[in-house]
């Protein structure tokens, strides 16, 4: 399954200018703001990649999945990736997962790829 996002950092960063860091903490946990460093790019990328783990998953944010129970981190080599909570893992029966975040002018893209042992992807045949 795959999932991609892609935000105008120009438009996050007025979001940003208006609400301050009460507009962040609707999408990330303290430690996901940290880790920005409060780079607009940073978190306009951050944004789009929780969406684009849930357009991977099907469900979209929302009921079934909230922006806080996408956790974001970087690798010790500064490369991105994301948990899930166990009840998420297991309902999707999830084996594996990437993301990749980019930024270039204006946008800021995410891609994401989650492998499941289960097809929740409808079919393209009958």
């Amino acid at each position: 399954m795959i999932g991609i996002d892609i935000v105008d950092i120009r438009r996050f960063k007025k979001f940003y200018q208006k609400f301050n860091t009460k507009a962040l903490e609707r999408f990330l946990n303290k430690d996901e703001i940290v880790l920005s460093n409060l780079k607009i790019e940073t978190l306009a990328g951050f944004f789009a990649s929780k969406e684009a783990v849930s357009k991977a998953l099907g469900t979209g944010i929302g009921k079934d999945l909230g922006f806080h129970q996408i956790r974001l981190y970087k690798s010790d080599q500064n490369a991105p990736y994301f948990t899930l909570p166990r009840s998420i893992i297991e309902k999707y029966d999830i084996v594996e997962s990437s993301l990749s975040i980019t930024h270039e002018k204006e946008y800021a893209i995410a891609v994401v790829y989650i492998k499941s042992n289960t097809n929740t992807q409808k079919k393209l045949y009958h």
